[in-house]
Parts: structure tokens; C-alpha cells; sequence
């Protein structure tokens, strides 16, 4: 689950991080008030969207000569004019997509007098099994252009969970970052709170990019950037609270009520299957043949009947979808129950698009033969190569 940055900066204020003053906006009658309630003379306008490259997007509605999703205001006359310029309007970035993302809300934010813009994010790696940070001096909004052309610029920093961050590799930290005299004070006691965020919260990702040494010689965190494991949030009510369905694909939303995987992606081949590896390797497989899958949608190994046919018909709802493979290898998932709930799911919403099904595994001539019996139009597959091969000539026509 993802946070704003309004948000995550709160999140991060609660253990002790330096971030600046600042007022959140979710309406438009709320932007004046919001600006006077900092003191300037410098005021950032923040537009607050699921999607990182705010300050170089542009919105949709303004031209391509306007300003972006971040702008640094002189007075608070000029605060306001850009607030009610960018909120409402729809924000396209590289994150976003062609569509991007209409600002539901801004933040509003004291102005800092950077001299050093830093990079730091922590999150798991799956190569050592750990946490680790990755810090960079060259932050700021081309990072991914250093993470490309100077790779020897990143520094990865493993954190034992056994012992957690010690000083030693506080100091490692502070040391990459070139930190010194204030700074260094401040990173030595940043570091291991970041770090406890990111554990106690069951954080999967936590960005601050940048994290700048102002001129004064003290860090502040600048922007702030959190995602959190859904399989722990029961444990966080409080994060729970965050969560801004407005920013999240509708069809996820209904995903979610009933503990299906999905993802929705760009293509026009809806899948449904059982695994998550081979869902991946269904959507591989699908591109093999010069088509694109329209989403992931792993509806795992204990699915009942009512769950395949939620998950029927999330897929049918994406106006983009021109045909459905269902590819089901079943284990602890029968081939039969998948038959039912998709034999059910049709007959309830209607079938306007090809359909290929290929079940294999536990109760799989049972299964076949509910599909066979139901009535359906519906193309039978041997293995996932000829399923592939399958829809994608039948929506060539």
C-alpha cells in the first residue's frame, strides 16, 4: 500500500525525523488558509499523487509550457495562484502513464535553503536477505540517470536484523554520504530512526530523495516516499487509515475484497491463473506471441467458486480486455472449482470476448468436463504454448 508524502512525512516526524513545516490541501477552499498558515518567504506547493517525477510532469489541461507538479512560490499571492492552478487538474509524469493522475490533494510546504541534495531509500534485499539502505550524494531528480550512467555513485549498506543498525553502521552511512560536523550529528541519529520506521511499520520501501544538508549544516528529510506490505497491515491500524482509495485502480479495489493478486497493466489479454509464477509466465508468454496482457491475477491455491468468479469478473470489466486465458495448473487448486466459478461468472456477466481455458492437474477431465457441458463458447487448450498461440489468434480475428 502506498501513502502520500504528506503522509509518510508524518510517519517519519514520529520518529524523530527533520522534516519542515507544512499543511496538507484536499479542497480547493482549503489552499488559502493553508498557505497563511506558514510563514514563508518561501512556500513549495506539492501536488500529492501515487507516482514519483511530479516536478518534471506536466498537467494535461495547462500546455506544455506550464509549470510542473512541484513549484517553489516567492510570496503567498503567488502560493495560492499556483495551488488552485494545479488542484483538479491531471498531472502526467513517467510513473503515470499517458493518462496521469488528476490532484485530489497538495501539500503545502515551508521552503529550505539546500546546499547538498542527497539520495537515501532502504528496502529488502532479496540477495542477502536483508534490509539495506542505498544512499547516493547525488540525489535529487535525475537519480535514475545516476543509477544508469555512475552506478559507483550508489552505495548499498546490509543491516543484520539479529543486532538491527548499530553505530558502526550509522557512521558507514554518514561516511558514504560525506557527512560532517552537524550533519554527521544528525545522520548518526536519523539513520537508526529510519530504520525503525521502515521495521516496526513492515515498511517494503522507504525513499527520501532528497534528503539535503541545508545551509545551516543540519539534514531534513525533503521528500518522503513509503510503500507497506499488505500482508502486514492488519498488524497497523493507524496505516490502515492512509490508504486513498481515489488513487488506486478500481479494479484492485474489488481485487482486494476478495484476496485476489491483480495488477492491471495496459494490454488486452485478460489472465486468470493460479500461482504466481505462472501467472508470470503466462503474461511472458502471451508478449512471446506479440500480444500484451492486460493484468496479473493470481487467484492462489485455495480459491473457492465465489472467488474464481469475482475474479472472472474483474477482468471482464476492463473495457480493454478483447480476450480471457484462463490457464490453471491444479495442485491444491481443482481444475473443477476453477470450471465452476468461470462457468457461473459467465453466465452471469455474459461472454463478449474470445475465452481459451487450459486446466491441468488435480480434477482436470472433471473440470473439462463442466466447461465442455456448459454450453459455452469456449476454445480448449492442450498445454500454455498452444493456450498462448490460442487467444491470440482469436482476437486477431
Amino acid at each position: 500500500m502506498n501513502i502520500h508524502e504528506y503522509q509518510a512525512k508524518q510517519v517519519l516526524k514520529s520518529y524523530g525525523a527533520p522534516i519542515a513545516a507544512g499543511a496538507p490541501v484536499t479542497s480547493a477552499d482549503e489552499i488559502e488558509a493553508a498557505v497563511k498558515s506558514l510563514p514563508g518567504p518561501v512556500w513549495v506547493v506539492k501536488s500529492q499523487i501515487h507516482a514519483g517525477g511530479r516536478g518534471k510532469g506536466k498537467f494535461k489541461e495547462l500546455g506544455p509550457d506550464a509549470k510542473g507538479g512541484v513549484r517553489v512560490s516567492f510570496s503567498a499571492d503567488e502560493a495560492i495562484a499556483n495551488a488552485k492552478e494545479m488542484f483538479g487538474n491531471t498531472l502526467v509524469t513517467k510513473q503515470t502513464g499517458p493518462a496521469g493522475k488528476q490532484v485530489n490533494r497538495l501539500y503545502i510546504e515551508d521552503g529550505a535553503d539546500i546546499a547538498r541534495e542527497l539520495y537515501l531509500s532502504i528496502l529488502i534485499d532479496r540477495t542477502v536477505g536483508r534490509p539495506a539502505f542505498v544512499v547516493s550524494t547525488e540525489g535529487g531528480m535525475d537519480i535514475e540517470t545516476v543509477a544508469h550512467d555512475t552506478p559507483e555513485k550508489i552505495v548499498t549498506l546490509a543491516v543484520d536484523p539479529a543486532t538491527g543498525m548499530t553505530e558502526a553502521d550509522a557512521a558507514k552511512l554518514c561516511a558514504a554520504l560525506k557527512l560532517e560536523g552537524d550533519a554527521k550529528t544528525d545522520g548518526m541519529a536519523l539513520f537508526p530512526a529510519l530504520y525503525q520506521a521502515f521495521t516496526e511499520k513492515d515498511m517494503s520501501l522507504l525513499e527520501i530523495n532528497p534528503l539535503i544538508v541545508m545551509k545551516d549544516g543540519h539534514v531534513r528529510v525533503l521528500d518522503a516516499k513509503v510503500s507497506f506490505d499488505n500482508n502486514a497491515l492488519f498488524r497497523h491500524s493507524d496505516i490502515q487509515e492512509l490508504r486513498d482509495i481515489t488513487e488506486e485502480d478500481a479494479k484492485e479495489i474489488e481485487a482486494s475484497k476478495y484476496d485476489l493478486s491483480y495488477v492491471a497493466l495496459d494490454g488486452n489479454i485478460g489472465c486468470m491463473v493460479n500461482g504466481a509464477g505462472l501467472a508470470m509466465s503466462t503474461m511472458d508468454i502471451i508478449k512471446l506471441y506479440g500480444e500484451e496482457p492486460a493484468n496479473f491475477l493470481d487467484v492462489g491455491g485455495g480459491a473457492s467458486k465465489e472467488k474464481v468468479t469475482a475474479a472472472f469478473k474483474i477482468i471482464t470489466a476492463d473495457p480493454n480486455v478483447k480476450g480471457i486465458l484462463v490457464n490453471i495448473f491444479g495442485g491444491i487448486m481443482r481444475c473443477d472449482t476453477i470450471a465452476e466459478g468461470v462457468v457461473a461468472a459467465v453466465k452471469e456477466v455474459g461472454l463478449k470476448v474470445p475465452l481459451v481455458v487450459r486446466l491441468e492437474g488435480t480434477n482436470v477431465d472433471l473440470g473439462k468436463k463442466i466447461i465442455n457441458e456448459s454450453g459455452l463458447n469456449v476454445i480448449s487448450a492442450d498445454d500454455l504454448d498452444d493456450a498462448a498461440q490460442k487467444i491470440v489468434k482469436a482476437i486477431k480475428g
